[in-house]
């Protein structure tokens, strides 16, 4: 199958999380979906993205308590998407210029998946070493 569009790769359904949910509930939304990341929301609106970095970084390595800081203390508020018809190119592209690891796919104001530097490696060369690394079962 040749991958043409970021709807063809993308990760969905997307796990949202308010900007006041509590970094231990939205590391324990991420451990039960074995995801990296979750989009934060107001009101359907994108307010930013966390990742698990995130939260060992900016909260944790700081000396923080996951159970009393909230996900809009750490998360990252400028947040890059690209639209669900966007080409595989213009996705990196985007993550490139932005420096990120992952995308919010949003198709007018509601996000519709998230797509992940190991998505687009796996789309562009499935035999790839970040290929197979990103598919590969988590550690546990």
């Amino acid at each position: 199958m040749v991958v043409r569009t970021i709807d063809q790769v993308m990760s969905s359904p997307v796990r949202t999380v308010s900007p006041d949910t509590s970094l231990r509930e939205a590391a324990e939304i991420m451990r039960d979906a074995d995801v990296g990341d979750v989009v934060v929301t107001r009101d359907r609106q994108i307010m930013g993205i966390l990742t698990d970095r995130d939260i060992v970084v900016r909260c944790v390595a700081e000396g923080g308590d996951p159970s009393e800081h909230s996900v809009g203390d750490v998360c990252s508020s400028e947040v890059a998407t690209v639209p669900p018809q966007s080409g595989i190119a213009d996705a990196v592209h985007v993550m490139r210029t932005s420096a990120v690891r992952r995308l919010p796919v949003v198709d007018g104001d509601r996000v519709v998946g998230v797509v992940s530097m190991g998505d687009l490696a796996r789309a562009v060369d499935e035999d790839s070493a970040l290929a197979d690394v990103s598919a590969a079962d988590p550690n546990r």
